[in-house]
């Protein structure tokens, strides 16, 4: 069985995430999305919330299972049984940051290999840091969020 783990903070999750999710499921038997849990990072949003934003965005998916984890993102793979990762990079910077992230889970996981998807171009200025911005300065947000969502 062919498993992929798609993880992020997902704080808040953007059209770019549901995008890159749904260009991959026909790649792999089953896509877990997992927020991974920071202990040292602030978040907006707290955890129950954006899992929950998760299992509504994805409901319809029956091959996405949405769950969270702490620790290191390989040893969260090897846990579930998962050989693959998912990342999307909308730029050069993300490439070079992703890529060396890759080589070492790579290393750390026995093997796990790393998926990139380039943003499509009408996501690739879509991030959860620049979401958080427009909603914190009470701008509308809506047009980067998946329709399930709803921030007033």
């Amino acid at each position: 069985m062919k498993i992929a783990v798609f993880p992020g903070s997902f704080d808040p999750i953007t059209v770019g995430h549901v995008d890159l999710v749904k260009r991959a499921l026909p790649l792999f038997d089953k896509i877990v999305v997992a927020v991974g849990i920071n202990s040292t990072k602030k978040y907006l949003f707290p955890l129950e919330q954006r899992l929950e934003w998760l299992r509504q965005v994805f409901a319809k998916y029956p091959q996405v299972e949405v769950d969270s984890f702490q620790n290191l993102t390989a040893h969260y793979c090897q846990k579930i049984g998962a050989n693959y990762l998912l990342r999307g990079l909308r730029n050069a910077s993300d490439f070079d940051y992703e890529k060396t992230i890759s080589q070492l889970n790579h290393i750390v996981g026995g093997g796990i290999e790393t998926v990139f998807f380039i943003a499509q171009p009408e996501y690739s200025h879509i991030s959860s840091t620049i979401v958080r911005e427009i909603i914190i300065g009470g701008a509308d947000a809506s047009p980067f969020l998946p329709p399930e969502i709803n921030i007033k």
